[in-house]
């Protein structure tokens, strides 16, 4: 027998990441060979013999390396016919390897540095996800703005009717939806919907970006100095931070700064601002912000599209303007009441741009959070021909948890089993610090993904788009598939409120909005005609996680009863929880079953 299993304490201990400096015992089980090496490498190759324990058990007690890295192993069995291999796992998410004649995929150990921490809000929170457009208007909406709303927004139209569905207006030389509608909703609107996002037990709210921009999106930031005026002013965004606070809520602002829109203070292709913009003049301020092939109608973009030029992240000007302690952007709205930012398409700022955001924010307030959007393993991710970890204490706090999402979905609409399921979370318990893992957003939905409503009904592929938008906008789900879906929901957020990482409903979902990629899933919230039902049990859920500090801070046991159901435990040992805190409550079990 030739075992090794790193989501066992008896061949790894401890288990997960480890502060750099730190030790780490692992064991093989081998009745096949009287000798076995561990081989490990940070950079150079270490062959380390292990020793025989006895029952077959081989054991080597190791330092990791005393700075943050990734740090891996595997093992050599040495028998008369010719060494052979044990590495990871095939799906390379830990746990029990396998045997190979040749050079096998190692086992990961995360090795991060000691003084790193997150901000405690985040592991005890519930994130609540607000696209600002569609949730809700003031009774004055866009009174009193309403040339500033022109002059910002000469290509808007305006829905009448709240409950309309969006507008689909592709654009012809790209297939991308314009985004051009608008319905109003507005940063007071929100700060009036406070009462009710605090007693559905939500902590944060993350909105997608509120600064000036062409797009009822506004991911092609117009100017980072200024709130869209369709949403409101500075004065609204001071009320809405105040209004917040005074109910014990944190509001997260959406960063994106890998590009800008060509509709900018800094590009300004349209004329519409009074800089002159780097589309205008090689001479313009901003004019190295940007990489031009051809001056002016050929220049970088962010995949493609043209309303969307990419930024030189490099630049020191730019850094400047986004990063300097006295006006900087990211300062800036961090000393204006925002706790932090989450950063859009994290992977594509430089791992240098990142540690000196997170600076940059925690010199203004020191448990400011910095978010990003990585959709793939954080810990471990290939991105533009570099190996990046963002859980090594020195860039982001944590990231969105796609790779929950996927398999989440992926166990409730059969496409895999609990199995499956939970080795996922246990391989990001093993590759991600306590510290990241228990502040990641764990969520179902988002603007860039169908409604989880109709994900758990089959309607979920990969990629933003996933079927022709026509096709899409006739998708309605009926009344039996409607509530097959609507129990696989619910029962999705159970699972996310007995896990590490913060619970994150995107708006609507609690209400049983449904609706297919964009713009379907950027509707309107619909507050006429909610599920009252479904509120009241993600009420419960959520208030129930809020009540219990064993299922925010605990530690965290995942098995499986069958292929159909899994079981959590979340439990203290002696007294304390992962963060070495006093815990109060007896262990709780939580069976998740679909």
């Amino acid at each position: 027998m030739l075992y090794h299993d790193s989501h066992h304490i008896r061949y790894r201990q401890p288990l997960g990441a480890v502060k750099a400096g730190g030790e780490v015992c692992l064991r093989f089980q081998c009745d096949e060979s009287d000798a076995v090496t561990l081989r490990t490498w940070d950079g150079s190759e270490k062959r380390i013999p292990m020793t025989h324990v006895g029952e077959n058990l081989f054991e080597v007690t190791i330092n990791v390396p005393e700075e943050p890295m990734l740090f891996w192993y595997d093992f050599i069995i040495h028998r008369q016919d010719g060494d052979l291999r044990y590495g990871n796992s095939w799906d390379q998410l830990g746990g029990v390897g396998f045997t190979t004649w040749e050079q096998p995929a190692s086992y990961q150990i995360t090795v991060y540095d000691p003084a790193y921490e997150t901000p405690e809000y985040i592991r005890h929170g519930v994130v609540y996800q607000i696209f600002p457009d569609r949730f809700f208007q003031d009774a004055a909406g866009m009174k009193g703005r309403v040339r500033k709303i022109k002059a910002a927004h000469p290509e808007a139209t305006f829905h009448e009717d709240w409950n309309e569905r969006p507008t689909l207006d592709l654009d012809p030389a790209t297939g991308d939806n314009r985004a051009l509608d608008f319905f109003g909703g507005t940063l007071r609107g929100i700060a009036q919907k406070l009462d009710d996002l605090k007693e559905l037990g939500v902590t944060i709210l993350y909105i997608n970006p509120v600064f000036r921009a062409r797009t009822n999106h506004r991911y092609d930031t117009g100017s980072y100095e200024e709130i869209d005026p369709i949403l409101g002013d500075v004065k609204a965004f001071d009320h809405l931070i105040a209004e917040a606070k005074k109910r014990g809520m944190k509001v997260m602002l959406d960063g994106v700064f890998s590009h800008t829109g060509s509709d900018s203070l800094y590009f300004n292709r349209f004329g519409r601002y009074e800089t002159v913009g780097a589309y205008q003049s090689t001479e313009s301020p901003y004019y190295p912000w940007y990489s031009f092939e051809s001056h002016p109608d050929r220049y970088r973009t962010w995949w493609g599209f043209q309303t969307l030029p990419t930024v030189n992240k490099g630049n020191e000007t730019y850094r400047h303007y986004l990063l300097n302690p006295e006006d900087g952007i990211l300062p800036r709205w961090v000393k204006r009441g925002a706790c932090g930012w989450r950063l859009d398409v994290a992977d594509e700022l430089p791992m240098n741009m990142l540690r000196d955001m997170r600076k940059a924010i925690r010199n203004v307030r020191d448990d400011a959070v910095l978010l990003g959007e990585v959709w793939e393993d954080a810990s471990n991710k290939v991105s533009y021909g570099q190996q990046r970890s963002y859980c090594l204490g020195d860039t982001l706090d944590s990231v969105m948890n796609y790779p929950l999402r996927r398999a989440i979905i992926d166990f409730f609409t059969g496409v895999c089993d609990a199995e499956h399921l939970r080795r996922v979370i246990l391989h990001q318990q093993e590759v991600y610090p306590a510290v990241f893992q228990y502040s990641l957003m764990n969520l179902l939905g988002s603007h860039d993904r169908v409604r989880i409503l109709n994900a758990m009904a089959g309607y979920d592929r990969e990629g933003a788009v996933q079927m022709d938008r026509e096709e899409a906008s006739r998708i309605y789900l009926d009344k039996a598939t409607r509530t097959a879906a609507q129990k696989k929901v619910l029962e999705a957020i159970k699972l996310l409120c007995a896990l590490p990482g913060a619970p994150t409903i995107y708006y609507g979902d609690e209400i049983g909005m449904q609706g297919m990629a964009d713009p379907w899933n950027r509707a309107p919230m619909d507050w006429d005609h909610a599920d009252k039902a479904m509120r009241t049990a993600v009420k419960k859920m959520l208030n129930h996680r809020l009540e219990k500090p064993m299922l925010r801070t605990g530690y965290l046991s995942v098995e499986t009863e069958d292929p159909d159901t899994l079981i959590i435990k979340r439990y203290a040992v002696d007294g304390k929880d992962v963060f070495g805190q006093p815990v109060e409550g007896r262990a709780l079990t939580v069976k998740i079953t679909r």
